[in-house]
């Protein structure tokens, strides 16, 4: 298939590629994966009625009306248990976490009260039952399913791990991914400088995307426009579960790639979509591995990695959520466009009090890679679009470093 729309050439990835296989992990080197199992709690949290306060466990039928006077029969601190029965009259003191004493049923915090001697306490305010307590189960009950598989591991659910006490656990495997670079103007990082070659800087951007993934690629290095040599080098690369290449995927009588692959039983899902830039994208599969084969101008790799390597990789790995977050945003200037391809604009990003503020890196050239260094995203123009005007809203995938920004404000 040639020339398809982006959204068909999306779905035709997504539907080949499916999630690998579970392996299992220890809790310590588990972040970023993706749980292959459910987990369930294997306790009360917390284990009984707790304070969310530090102050006083009270009777609510003393505390009716205020002030009031009650003598303080025990001191409870967290990791203690309550020795005593808390009766009319009376109160314990007790601490953030501490369990709640038989007889109370309300906490009165410490700020709310006045302490007139060592036994005495005078409560400044009512409180009714349940007041300031955390009931036991609140956070999670024992055999409930707190995680379900599918889930991606952060830092919150792995905390929740270590509280039910999963040391190690199943997850989906991540893909292996080799990158392969193609073309006799390609100059390697270890080679002398040469003014007529072109530095092999796709091998590289594409590692760190694909490392922004949680996922060590093998660089397989350059292969020189020769069907020999290239043929070598996919041979090595059709044993990773994705192939990633850029270069040699156009129809020039020197672009070797797709012929190559389809020697070796690669079959051709699509070549070229409907995007700018990134036109002459292809995919294909075999039994045991997908391969994309990306454009060799710097920008339209990335972007294409962008836009359909990384929701395949997310979907092998388990991800339920496959696709960069997007936000909406006013541009700053009128874009030009002629309508047939779905095009992405590197921009930055600001915002005022309105929101969100779009305004394009600079030059929009495939090779300008200076302007995705700069993205924060990418403005997603419509095929059927006509061009866009100053002050119009747009929407705007978000880039890595877009997760972050220079400053932050606390409404008090």
């Amino acid at each position: 298939m040639e020339n398809l729309h982006a959204s068909e050439a999306l779905r035709v990835v997504l539907e080949s590629v499916s999630i690998l296989g579970v392996e299992t992990v220890d809790l310590k080197r588990s972040l970023g994966r993706v749980l292959a199992e459910s987990i369930s709690s294997n306790r009360d949290l917390p284990p009984y009625d707790v304070s969310m306060m530090d102050g006083f466990a009270v009777r609510s039928g003393d505390v009716v009306s205020a002030p009031t006077q009650l003598v303080i029969i025990e001191d409870i601190k967290a990791g203690d248990m309550p020795t005593k029965i808390v009766r009319t009259g009376q109160c314990a003191r007790i601490m953030t976490g501490a369990p709640i004493p038989q007889g109370a049923d309300a906490v009165i915090p410490v700020e709310e009260t006045h302490g007139l001697s060592a036994e005495i306490v005078q409560i400044d305010k009512t409180a009714k039952s349940g007041n300031y307590i955390r009931p036991q189960g609140d956070s999670m009950k024992n055999g409930e399913v707190v995680l379900q598989a599918g889930t991606e591991i952060t830092p919150g659910v792995i905390g929740v791990l270590a509280t039910v006490k999963v040391a190690v656990l199943s997850v989906y495997r991540r893909p292996r991914v080799a990158i392969l670079s193609t073309g006799n103007e390609l100059e390697g990082m270890s080679d002398p400088v040469d003014p007529n070659k072109i530095p092999n800087s796709n091998s590289y951007a594409l590692m760190a995307q694909v490392q922004a993934l949680g996922i060590e690629p093998v660089l397989l290095g350059i292969a020189r426009d020769d069907p020999i040599e290239l043929e070598e080098f996919l041979r090595r690369g059709l044993e990773y579960d994705v192939l990633l290449v850029s270069g040699g995927t156009s129809v020039g009588v020197h672009d070797y790639v797709r012929p190559t692959t389809a020697r070796l039983g690669v079959q051709m899902k699509f070549w070229r979509v409907a995007i700018r830039p990134g036109h002459p994208l292809a995919f294909g599969i075999t039994n045991t591995s997908s391969v994309f084969g990306l454009p060799g101008n710097p920008v339209s790799s990335m972007v294409c990695f962008e836009e359909f390597v990384l929701p395949a990789l997310r979907r092998m790995m388990g991800n339920q959520r496959l696709y960069r977050r997007t936000v909406t945003a006013r541009l700053t200037h009128p874009v030009r466009f002629n309508p047939g391809r779905t095009e992405f604009i590197r921009i930055y990003l600001t915002r005022d009090a309105a929101g969100y503020i779009a305004t394009s890196t600079g030059s929009q050239s495939s090779g300008a890679l200076l302007s995705m260094a700069k993205a924060d995203g990418l403005l997603v123009v419509p095929s059927d679009s006509t061009g866009l005007a100053e002050g119009e809203q747009v929407t705007v995938q978000l880039l890595d470093g877009a997760a972050f920004q220079d400053a932050i404000e606390f409404r008090e």
